[in-house]
């Protein structure tokens, strides 16, 4: 008797469900304030989330404070959680969040994401989405630690975190045109960082 193959479909909707459903023991226990779950949930995913807090205000006592204070609201408001998306998905969108509010908390404004024309990338500047060729991630990350806080926000986030424009927009509150058009600026500014950096090294 051969067996029933599934559609692509439900395949589809099987991957999806069990991907929203990592860790739902865990998560369960947690809502019901088991000490150990809890310690559990944050051992998984503080690592990760702490180099988002770094990535995105670049102070380490800032990220640890941040980090901390991320965890504080997820374990509060965790009963809400419904398995829409993977709990870790649900965490970074929290911890970025909190870093975003941080950064206007310290009247640190994204004056730059604040323009009422936003212009669209050229075609050619938008399927450059990577960072510039023959570099490594590190040297990149090094270089948008130089840029200022509205780039490097949407850099990020676009970038390293896997947000695409329309949630960055939704995040930062801005145009989907506007986020597309600061991480084109963004990108072009890493890549002079970069090559300013690389002559410089190549002086000494």
């Amino acid at each position: 008797m051969h067996a029933i193959k599934k559609s692509p479909a439900v395949e589809y909707n099987h991957l999806k469900l069990d991907y929203a459903s990592t860790h739902r023991d865990i998560v369960e226990k947690c809502k019901r304030g088991n000490r150990r779950a809890q310690f559990e949930l944050y051992r998984l995913y503080s690592r990760a989330m702490y180099n988002v807090c770094l990535r995105m205000v670049r102070h380490e006592q800032d990220a640890e404070d941040l980090l901390q204070n991320s965890f504080i609201d997820v374990f509060s408001k965790l009963h809400t959680f419904r398995y829409q998306s993977s709990v870790g998905a649900w965490i970074k969108r929290i911890t970025v969040n909190n870093c975003i509010n941080h950064l206007k908390r310290n009247h640190l404004f994204f004056e730059e994401l604040e323009e009422r024309h936003a212009e669209e990338p050229s075609s050619a500047e938008q399927e450059e989405d990577g960072p510039p060729r023959g570099l490594d991630v590190e040297s990149v990350k090094k270089a948008v630690d130089g840029l200022p806080d509205g780039y490097r926000a949407v850099f990020t986030l676009y970038l390293f975190e896997g947000y695409d424009h329309k949630e960055i927009a939704s995040i930062l509150e801005i145009t989907e045109a506007t986020s597309k058009s600061q991480y084109s600026r963004a990108r072009k500014k890493v890549k002079e960082l970069l090559e300013s950096n690389q002559l410089g090294l190549a002086e000494k």
